[in-house]
């Protein structure tokens, strides 16, 4: 740009020279003079404005780099993350887990003797009934005649018993005085004894159709609670027919819980648990009876059975939920944001004393209200971050504050 000036200057010098033979010319040396004045003034003017280009190109030029650099460090800015030290805390063991209710002992109950008409059924599904309460009165108008006849019988066998034994008497009164022998005697006493066992079978035979009689009405066997009811009027029933009750014995429910391999290991028998039946509000408390001796091999479950005291609110065939206790565990307690999941399991990032987090695999424990428990992995003493780990990566630099829940 200077050579374009300074040739632009040398452009102007033939002209001004020419002016001035033309004002030399003309007789007027102090035009000369003037035009030349403003000529160099010119010169001047250029040189400084070309050398205010130049300062102001060498400033941006060395000035941009830095601004590049600024610009660059403000992008590479360090991330705040807010973090915890989790300690370590006892936290009570529970287990949650599902199931259906169902009567803890059943009783089917069925005809038990020859059967006939139902004529009354006394009971229905719901009811409460005592031990040998009548259920269900069967027709036995043949079997009172039976038992009739037979009633007679004893008393025709009591009476030829008491004939032979009138006979024996006589005969032994005799035998002193030579009337009879003594084969007579041994002959009476034999036909007395034949008609006093004649009066035992009778009676044992009348006994049986009374008994037989007493079978024909359903009855309960032990007290508690009717869950069903499959008899109605006349209808016809017998030792085959099957169930025509079905009771609850002394009313005892029982939750069936579907637990884990892992769960079931944790439990025993005598754990209280907590029973909430869907749709009720209240919440029941039981204890565990039965722990399942086997694991179905296609859902790798057992079943923990959790007895129940009777109430109105717990149906046989409902679904609830439980809460079991499962011991106290002492380990660290963390958010469940401060806890990440990908292909390789749960981790977590721990801020190292180079200010760097690193990932640290964990694994998880029970759930709680106040956070998750880490059952390996941590010692408890890490500062572990809070919130964010989804936008971090092993080994990034950060900057630490400590988290609001942890002040």
């Amino acid at each position: 740009m200077l050579g374009e000036l300074m040739n632009y200057d040398g452009k102007i010098e033939p002209g001004h020279a020419s002016g001035e033979h033309d004002a030399f010319a003309a007789g007027n040396p102090l035009d000369g003079d003037a035009a030349q004045d403003r000529g160099m003034r010119r010169v001047i003017v250029l040189v400084v404005v070309a050398a205010l280009l130049l300062a102001a190109a060498l400033w941006f030029v060395l000035h941009k780099g830095g601004t590049d650099d600024a610009a660059a460090g403000g992008n590479a800015q360090v991330p705040v993350v807010s973090v915890v030290v989790p300690g370590r805390s006892s936290v009570a063991g529970e287990i949650t887990a599902t199931g259906s209710l169902a009567a803890r002992r059943p009783m089917p109950v069925g005809s038990v003797g020859e059967g006939g008409e139902v004529r009354e059924v006394r009971v229905d599904a719901g009811d409460w009934v005592e031990q040998g309460q009548v259920l269900a009165v069967i027709d036995r108008s043949v079997q009172t005649q039976a038992a009739a006849s037979q009633a007679a019988q004893v008393e025709v066998a009591a009476a030829d018993a008491r004939i032979a034994q009138s006979n024996l008497d006589r005969g032994l009164k005799l035998v002193d005085r030579g009337f009879i022998s003594k084969a007579d005697i041994d002959q009476l006493t034999a036909t007395r004894d034949a008609a006093v066992a004649r009066v035992g079978v009778a009676r044992a035979s009348l006994g049986q159709l009374r008994a037989q009689n007493a079978r024909l009405n359903i009855v309960a066997p032990a007290s508690g609670l009717v869950l069903e009811r499959s008899v109605e009027l006349g209808q016809v029933v017998g030792g085959g027919t099957g169930v025509l009750f079905r009771l609850a014995k002394g009313g005892e429910m029982e939750l069936l819980a579907l637990l884990s391999e892992d769960e079931l290991a944790k439990l025993s028998v005598g754990t209280e648990a907590k029973i909430t039946p869907v749709g009720s509000g209240k919440t029941f408390i039981g204890q565990v009876w039965q722990v399942s001796p086997t694991i179905d091999a296609t859902t790798r479950q057992g079943t923990a059975r959790i007895a129940l005291k009777f109430d109105p609110a717990l149906r046989p065939g409902g679904f609830a939920s439980a809460v079991i206790e499962s011991g106290t565990v002492v380990a660290p307690m963390l958010p469940e944001s401060a806890i990440q999941n990908d292909a390789k399991g749960s981790f977590v990032y721990v801020v190292g004393n180079d200010d760097r987090v690193h990932r640290r695999p964990v694994k998880t424990g029970l759930v709680t209200a106040n956070g998750i428990t880490i059952t390996s992995g941590l010692a408890g003493d890490e500062k572990i971050v809070v919130r964010a780990g989804g936008f971090l990566n092993d080994g990034d630099k950060v900057k630490t504050r400590a988290a609001a829940s942890a002040k």
